[in-house]
This record gives C-alpha cells, structure tokens and sequence, in this order.
C-alpha cells in the first residue's frame, strides 16, 4: 500500500436503499479527479458473473436482475470470505486502482470484518459513515423486505456498530448537495 495514498478512507454502511450509491456518487462528483468510489461488491460481482455466466454490468446495478440472484451470490461470496475475510477488500483496492487516488470512498461496507479492514490498514485516516433511512423512504425507493437478504449479514451486520465518525439521514428531501456537505468540508482538510 502507497505511503502517500490514501490520505483519506470513508467507509459507508447503510440498508439496502437507504441512498448509499446516492451519496456517494455525488460526493465523488463534488470531489472530482482526487477520489475513488471503491465498490466492495464490484470484485464479488465480476468473479460471480464470470463464474455463472450474468452480466456483470448488471449485477452493478440497482435492478431487479442484481436481485434475482442475491441470494446465491451471497452465499458463494460468504464461502470465499469465510477462508479470508480480507479478500473482497484487497481485491477492490486492485480494481479500482484506488492507490492512484488520495480521498477513498468506500461505498458498500457490510461487513464488521470491511470496518476492520480498513481500521488495521488505515487507521485514523479511515472515517466511518452510516447512511439512515426510514423503512417507508426506502419502500418508496423500491425496497421490499426479502426473508434471507434483510435478515443476514449483509444488511444486519453492522447494525450494533453504535460509534460512527457521520451519520447522514436521508429519508427527507435534503438535496445531494445537503447531504454530502459535512463530508466535503472533511476532505477540503486532505486535498
């Protein structure tokens, strides 16, 4: 890992619709050239859609074909991870080639193994952001209770994280711009 970069890693967590790609891509924006979004399911997804012949373009998406096989992804990615829990982590780095970039943007943390990934590797350059949304907010945006999804890991497994560096609620109508704000005012203090 590069001495110089990154100078800064936000690792977001948040429900399913709870506007996580939302903010993100906006504060990737906002940023410009000097960030990387850093998807933690983009390298699951790819070796997934490789290995059963999808379309990984659409397993990026927030579809109803990413959808259809969340499950089985989950627990064919749940076996990798069980061998090496930093293996999702390391490969995303590699994809993204993050280390050209000095404000990480980590969009998809699930797990309590991502937090200490990034933790034991960046330490206090690492903050933490959780994204809320109302269950009602988040029906409106298409999401729908799925027995095995919501109730698993990857939606839950953060939930008794109760110390966050941000916490961003996004079940009104606060503006992308609103709601990045905070952040952007921390990554003018690294660039």
């Amino acid at each position: 890992m590069s001495e110089e970069n990154p100078k800064l890693v936000l690792v977001f967590s948040g429900k399913r619709k709870s506007g996580k790609d939302f903010v993100t891509d906006i504060l990737k924006e906002r940023i410009g050239d000097r960030s990387v979004i850093i998807r933690l399911s983009g390298p699951l997804k790819e070796c997934y859609a490789k290995d059963n012949g999808l379309d990984y373009e659409k397993l990026l998406s927030a579809s109803d074909y990413k959808e259809k096989y969340r499950l089985d992804m989950l627990r064919w990615s749940e076996a990798i991870r069980n061998e090496d829990y930093t293996y999702f982590c390391k490969a995303a780095i590699s994809k993204y080639e993050a280390e050209r970039y000095p404000i990480w943007i980590i969009s998809d943390a699930r797990r309590l193994t991502d937090l200490r990934f990034f933790r034991e590797n960046y330490g206090e350059r690492m903050k933490t952001v959780r994204i809320l949304a109302s269950d009602e907010s988040r029906k409106l945006r298409g999401w729908e209770f799925t027995e095995g999804v919501d109730d698993k890991e990857t939606e839950c497994g953060l939930d008794s994280v109760t110390e966050w560096d941000y916490r961003i609620e996004n079940s009104g109508d606060l503006s992308g711009e609103q709601l990045t704000q905070p952040l952007l005012d921390l990554v003018q203090k690294y660039i």
